[in-house]
């Protein structure tokens, strides 16, 4: 593709310049990703199935730029979802706290009661006047940020019957809970 292009014309050039087009590049590749993936969670889910949270969560943690975070996995439920679509979730959720929490923040996953989950870090955390705006397409902290990662998630729950909220985690940054997701056993 044309971006392909671009990219490997960028690696002839000298250093300083090609450095600047590929991170211009690169982000040009994520704002793609992420309209995409806009467009795909918009569709409806054709089917969903019994997912592993804990293992779900281990292979999205692995394809995310994750520098000195960390995973915790507090609980391992089965839950029924579109597994595709709940890695971009976790993805998303990661990707979020590793840039809004700092290169070293915390990440939690487990259960809330009996029919959620949530996904918490020990970053600087959302105040409560920005909660409900999070999740509005275009909305970001960050000046490098689309605005669409929190959206992307607000509409995979929406797709699964799912509710999202932002709530503060226990060492003080974000906590996400998902609730209504059909956990289906704990382990």
């Amino acid at each position: 593709n044309p971006l392909n292009v671009a990219k490997g014309r960028a690696e002839m050039l000298d250093q300083e310049h090609a450095r600047i087009i590929a991170r211009n590049l690169d982000r040009i590749e994520d704002i793609i990703d992420d309209v995409l993936t806009v467009v795909w969670t918009g569709q409806p889910i054709e089917g969903v199935e019994q997912t592993d949270v804990s293992e779900i969560a281990q292979q999205c943690w692995g394809h995310v730029e994750t520098n000195a975070a960390t995973l915790t996995i507090a609980d391992e439920p089965v839950i029924q979802a579109d597994s595709d679509r709940f890695k971009q979730l976790l993805e998303n959720l990661f990707r979020n706290a590793v840039e809004h929490g700092g290169d070293d923040v915390t990440i939690t996953v487990g259960t809330v009661g009996s029919d959620g989950l949530f996904i918490a870090d020990d970053g600087t955390g959302i105040p409560p006047e920005n909660r409900e705006e999070v999740f509005n397409r275009g909305y970001s902290t960050a000046t490098d940020g689309t605005g669409l990662g929190l959206s992307i998630v607000q509409g995979i729950c929406d797709a699964h019957g799912w509710s999202v909220t932002v709530t503060s985690s226990k060492e003080g940054g974000a906590r996400f809970e998902i609730m209504n997701t059909g956990v289906i056993d704990t382990n």
